[in-house]
């Protein structure tokens, strides 16, 4: 676990203000105590690879949808492809997505935001650039820099993010 206090905090509030200004028939089934998990509970869940389904847009409005490797560092999903994947080519002009991680009916975490580059191939990597990298490089046994040349990471600033969990005490056993 990466997060600090005030991570989680910042997690936490999150995760409240986006179940509070979701739809009635949204928290009837992710209901507080139940049916979710606080954000000190899904960091201790979300560790490792997660796989998300991720959500663009092609410019002409239409949507797309993949699959990406995920990290989930300090409340944030991080993930990576190829600069001359269609979702890099979309996010370049529109930055903004959604991401899902389901594991059966057991969890689903859902989130909305708008994607930062890390390692722009024209500019300065982010700040947090290093750290990420060391991170994925010990997941993986290697850099991504070695994949080639035309990788680009992101950071998946959320606006909005709930967790469902069908059984919480169950999925936190397991961990």
């Amino acid at each position: 676990m990466k997060e600090s206090q005030s991570d989680i905090a910042q997690l936490q509030a999150l995760m409240d203000a986006s179940l509070a200004r979701s739809t009635k028939h949204l928290q009837s089934i992710i209901t507080p105590g139940e049916r979710t998990l606080t954000a000190a509970q899904l960091v201790q869940v979300l560790v490792g690879m997660c796989t998300l389904s991720i959500a663009t847009v092609t410019a002409s409005g239409e949507p797309r949808i993949s699959g990406i490797d995920g990290h989930f560092i300090k409340g944030h999903w991080f993930f990576g492809t190829a600069r001359g994947a269609a979702k890099a080519r979309h996010l370049a002009v529109r930055p903004a997505v959604s991401v899902a991680h389901l594991r059966g009916e057991e969890l689903g975490v859902f989130t909305h935001g708008t994607v930062e580059q890390l390692n722009p191939a024209d500019a300065e990597p982010d700040p947090q650039w290093p750290e990420v990298l060391a991170h994925m490089a010990e997941h993986y046994g290697a850099s991504p820099l070695e994949w080639g040349d035309d990788v680009v990471y992101y950071r998946l600033r959320p606006s909005w993010m709930v967790a469902y969990a069908f059984e919480p005490e169950k999925l936190l056993s397991k961990m």
